[in-house]
């Protein structure tokens, strides 16, 4: 997940009222706009603005591999450009103001990054019905990470949410949803917004001492 920049210094922040549009991308909709993601994702990711260009190609590699996992989704949230800016903003009249998605965690064989190291056991048996949900990419300003955290309608949470209530509404009876995510430890940023956002943490209850693996395992739902 992306470890965003400060947004610049005097840019007018929209009312949290008006909200941004939030909507799902379709495999051919998402190579449509591959562009716009991957510029969202270099302005996001907190590096030197001369390291953009490899931030957005590293994340549009990765993209493309996730994009092809069974059950793959992904949501964007866009906001109308203003009237009196129409003419400088994008030709649709739209910008991406963030974006998440995930895939439901496979039921057998090997796992997306090794998460059996991760969860404990109960967790892992949710796989086969389709109740266990990796969202592996939340891409949000840094505005979003440190204001009004614990706010519905914080784009993050709306982001994450919605990821998941599609993915239920989805399965037969709707049965409750789990979300986990793995992160570096050492991404102490991240992990501070995703708890801040109503993740929480778990450990397998395994002999290994949760510090030989180098992530953690954060999940959110029931």
């Amino acid at each position: 997940m992306a470890v965003n920049m400060p947004d610049r210094k005097g840019r007018q922040m929209p009312s949290p009222l008006e909200g941004e549009r939030i909507r799902p991308l379709n495999r051919w909709q998402i190579e449509d706009r591959r562009q716009e993601l991957g510029d969202l994702y270099a302005e996001t990711s907190g590096s030197d603005p001369r390291a953009w260009n490899q931030d957005r190609e590293l994340f549009l590699r990765r993209l493309a591999v996730e994009v092809q996992r069974p059950g793959f989704a992904l949501l964007v949230a866009e906001r109308g450009v203003p009237r009196e800016l129409a003419g400088t903003g994008p030709a649709n009249g739209v910008v991406l103001t963030g974006c998440a998605y995930g895939f439901p965690v496979r039921a057998y064989g090997p796992r997306w990054r090794g998460l059996d190291r991760y969860l404990p056991l109960d967790l892992l048996r949710l796989a086969p019905s389709g109740r266990l949900f990796a969202i592996s990419g939340l891409v949000v300003h840094s505005r979003v990470r440190t204001q009004n955290q614990g706010r519905d309608w914080n784009l993050a949470r709306r982001l994450q949410r919605r990821l998941l209530a599609d993915h239920t509404a989805g399965l037969t009876g709707h049965p409750a949803v789990l979300g986990v995510t793995l992160v570096d430890r050492a991404d102490t940023a991240t992990l501070r917004a995703l708890r801040a956002w109503g993740w929480r943490s778990v450990t397998a209850a395994a002999a290994e001492s949760p510090l030989a693996v180098p992530c953690c395992a954060l999940v959110i739902g029931p």
